[in-house]
């Protein structure tokens, strides 16, 4: 039999974002244990790195327009916009 590794699709980046949102009230509520705290802060850690990837992704898709004279053409998008 061949060995196969499945990957889950990845979490939707808003799924995440609520996770790591609850993940910090609950972190900032105080009333966790340390384990569990600690447990939390993995979590949050990884989650935190996955939304970074999709965001570095997405920004990598994005184009701008531009216009130039008559024309409009396709530009790569470049934080802080044009210099």
């Amino acid at each position: 039999m061949m060995d196969r590794k499945t990957t889950s699709p990845p979490v939707p980046f808003e799924s995440s974002l609520e996770r790591l949102e609850a993940i910090v009230k609950e972190l900032e509520s105080g009333q966790a244990s340390l384990e569990r705290s600690l447990e939390l802060f993995e979590e949050g850690m990884k989650l935190s790195e996955a939304c970074r990837g999709q965001l570095d992704a997405a920004e990598k898709r994005i184009e701008m327009l531009v216009r130039r004279g008559n024309e409009v053409g396709a530009e790569p998008f470049e934080p802080g916009g044009p210099k």
